[in-house]
């Protein structure tokens, strides 16, 4: 919390953010392991959105007779699940739900949890109180315990399952937010906006929010790898999506009793899940050292 609030502190104003951000390019872009992650995501991303257009087995039509047939089966690269489904079709349609249900709920917080830590760090007094005091109180539950506890009470499904990950994810954005802000708050450009009689949802729409956005996009960038491995787990426990929708998790579930007859093809699901959490939890790592301009 420390090094993201100074990093804060240190970016500069809104008026040299082209520079700061042209700067934050350059010193990324000669991070090899953050390009690296960013082409594995988006080469997955891509493959999920055109997926109808890459001529692929119907990832929902199976055979019983070829059923767990293992990799490099003619006709199924990846093999085939408990079904007799591609697997290979499967994992990339099956992108799409768990992308969807991964990214959506942290971006859901950002906004939500930036606008909030926005207002209760510029205003202060009660109304920060009311709104960390709340906030404070989903500090009690582990994350995985109130994401089953919220979608368990909705029931399954994909939206249920976005709702639950959001409120999980909103507190701890909110806190990153409300903090950053408090450092930048009584800054000199920020006194110098007040002083020129510019309002308060002025000074924090143009003035603050250029200033605290990138401290908090980072920490919202290393949330996605946890969101990933939640969304799994709440389909894998049959909180989130309903069969015979191909998702990550949920394929993992399906799979499970096939481990022993034929492991590498059960195995593949999770090894999506955690190439994709392991590359925005680096690409997080890189933007973050990108954005210390100290070094």
């Amino acid at each position: 919390m420390t090094a993201i609030t100074e990093t804060a502190v240190q970016t500069a104003p809104a008026g040299n953010a082209r520079g700061y951000w042209s700067t934050v390019g350059r010193r990324l872009s000669r991070d090899k392991v953050s390009i690296a992650c960013a082409i594995v995501l988006l080469l997955i991303l891509l493959s999920a959105i055109f997926a109808p257009y890459l001529h692929l087995a119907d990832p929902y039509q199976g055979s019983m007779i070829r059923r767990l047939k293992p990799i490099g089966t003619p006709n199924y690269p990846l093999g085939s699940d408990e079904l007799g489904r591609d697997m290979l079709a499967r994992l990339i349609y099956g992108g799409r739900l768990s992308l969807l249900i991964g990214i959506l709920p942290v971006v859901l917080a950002f906004v939500l949890g930036t606008s909030l830590g926005l207002v209760a760090g510029y205003v202060g007094g009660k109304v920060n109180t009311a709104i960390m005091r709340t906030i404070d109180v989903f500090y009690a539950f582990p994350s995985v315990l109130l994401a089953i506890a919220i979608s368990g009470a909705l029931g399954a499904g994909i939206t249920n399952s976005i709702v639950s990950l959001t409120v999980v994810f909103l507190p701890q954005i909110t806190r990153v937010a409300e903090s950053v802000t408090t450092g930048v708050r009584n800054m000199d450009f920020v006194e110098a906006a007040r002083a020129s009689g510019a309002g308060p949802f002025t000074i924090m729409r143009v003035h603050m929010l250029g200033n605290v956005l990138g401290p908090i996009f980072v920490y919202a960038t290393g949330l996605i790898s946890v969101s990933m491995i939640l969304a799994a787990g709440l389909s894998f426990l049959g909180l989130g999506t309903k069969p015979p929708e191909p998702e990550w998790g949920l394929m993992l579930n399906t799979l499970r009793t096939a481990i022993y007859v034929n492991p590498w093809v059960a195995a593949l699901p999770g090894a999506m899940i955690f190439a994709v959490s392991i590359c925005f939890n680096l690409l997080s790592d890189g933007l973050r050292s990108a954005m210390d301009i100290r070094n």
